[in-house]
């Protein structure tokens, strides 16, 4: 036995591995919450434009002339309730008004940064 060594890893380099292998899983962790966080943007951002386009072709197909200055409601798609805002301004067409609708979730308050905003026009019935 005197002859005999015995092989394996020092303490030192078993700590080394460990740390690497830390600091690429908390990367991997970090990328994937990342993704997971721009999925969901992305599909509160699709639901809000399509909010957006039923509110204007609700609009649109009423077919009454509405009145200058803002409406506000809630709409309900994918499961969940959607607040919306449509500011109606006169164009220098005196038959055609712009109908801009913006989209925020029910949860935000702050009227500044709408997650969809969706422009149209809207005719005067004859």
């Amino acid at each position: 036995m005197k002859g005999s060594r015995v092989s394996g890893f020092t303490l030192l380099e078993v700590l080394v591995a460990l740390a690497v292998l830390a600091l690429s899983m908390g990367a991997a962790i970090k990328a994937v919450s990342d993704y997971t966080n721009n999925q969901a943007y992305l599909r509160d951002r699709t639901i809000a434009i399509w909010v957006a386009r039923n509110v204007l072709v609700r609009f649109q197909v009423e077919n009454e002339w509405p009145d200058v200055g803002e409406r506000k409601g809630t709409e309900e798609m994918g499961n969940r309730e959607w607040r919306w805002l449509g500011v109606i301004s006169q164009t220098e067409e005196a038959e055609l008004r712009r109908l801009d609708v913006k989209v925020f979730t029910l949860e935000s308050e702050d009227d500044e940064l709408p997650i969809s905003v969706l422009s149209g026009f809207l005719v005067q019935p004859s």
